[in-house]
């Protein structure tokens, strides 16, 4: 069956003939080995400026696909610049080389982005922008003003009890009802999620956060819309219906605004976009490299939804801290439904029951 002649080594084609994913030299950890621009030179070379960076590791093992670039500017051709924020110890932005190939393995990646993107659209579009916009039309919009078109008001208000309080309570019924439903279906998204979402573990805890910090940023918003509409009702009576979907399809504009455009100055009027600040400050909390898989969305051309659906946190007081926006938040949003309670309180109290 033949022998045997003489034997010859062939040198193996490099493993990027085949594959594009040559790895990140960042380790993600130690964060001294990204460069720092505050720490480099700077000179000029043909016209544009350059920074020359000695001491600092950079990702620059790679392999631009076409052409040798330096778009970055920083004197290393086919490489890609990290950006840390103040505190040295997040990723803000990522500068890549044009065409540059320094990326992370794409099936991994992919995966853990398509699941938080996921979920962070399915608690910004299902929950806060339509279950907590038009919910409250159905259920708070009659809270005071269906008694008094019955006829049942006279007898409920011949109780000892004030008119605020018989509004406080009405409310408090309302937000039990809402507020356990909207619990039962975060509880139970969370367990789906957690179960199908990738990682080695079999459940991922750390879904769990991230959908009770949806599910309070819901039961907020239902408490705001559910004040506002009530009082809508109590107010204008025969109008106040049309006026709170006017509000609603208003409110659901805005939250698209705060997803694209999330420091614009509009939305801000909005209460669906305090709402959204919430879920991005939770995600930022439980989730703290979200603003790397962001960056790398944008910086490798990877095909993911997860920057139109989410964005860092803009009111952080100037403090760079997703604690601080998510508090911003939860105090305009209070604030906001108890100054509908009073202003419908008020109404209710000068207003002559027919």
């Amino acid at each position: 069956w033949g022998h045997i002649t003489d034997e010859y080594y062939v040198e193996p084609d490099p493993a990027s003939m085949y594959i594009d994913e040559d790895g990140i030299l960042w380790d993600g950890e130690d964060v001294s080995e990204i460069m720092d621009e505050s720490k480099c030179d700077q000179s000029f070379v043909e016209g544009r400026t350059v920074f020359v960076c000695e001491g600092f590791e950079v990702d620059d093992d790679g392999d631009c696909l076409l052409v040798m670039d330096d778009s970055n500017n920083n004197g290393i051709p086919c490489d890609v610049i990290w950006v840390l924020d103040a505190d040295g110890d997040e990723i803000i932005d990522i500068r890549a080389d044009y065409n540059v190939n320094e990326d992370p393995a794409e099936s991994e990646w992919v995966g853990e982005s398509s699941h938080r993107t996921f979920i962070i659209g399915t608690g910004k579009m299902a929950f806060v922008m339509l279950l907590g916009i038009f919910l409250p039309l159905f259920l708070a919009l009659g809270l005071v003003r269906d008694e008094t078109e019955n006829g049942t008001l006279h007898y409920l208000l011949s109780k000892p009890i004030h008119r605020a309080e018989f509004i406080l309570y009405r409310l408090l019924g309302y937000l039990l009802l809402a507020g356990t439903y909207i619990l039962v279906l975060v509880l139970l998204m969370a367990l789906i999620t957690s179960l199908i979402g990738p990682g080695e573990s079999l459940i991922r805890l750390s879904d769990f956060p991230v959908w009770l910090g949806i599910g309070l940023a819901t039961v907020l918003v239902l408490a705001a819309y559910g004040a506002l509409y009530n009082t809508l009702g109590m107010v204008f009576p025969k109008y106040g219906v049309y006026m709170c979907i006017v509000i609603g399809v208003w409110e659901f504009i805005m939250g698209m605004f705060t997803m694209t455009l999330p420091s614009a100055t509009v939305p801000m009027l909005s209460i669906s976009h305090w709402a959204l600040q919430m879920i991005d400050a939770i995600v930022l909390i439980a989730w703290p490299d979200t603003l790397q898989y962001s960056q790398m969305a944008e910086a490798f051309g990877f095909d993911s939804p997860l920057p139109f659906f989410w964005q860092p946190p803009v009111h952080t007081l100037e403090t760079q801290s997703p604690v601080v926006a998510l508090l911003v938040s939860v105090v305009v949003l209070v604030v906001v439904t108890l100054g509908m309670m009073v202003i419908g309180q008020s109404s209710f109290k000068n207003r002559e029951i027919m």
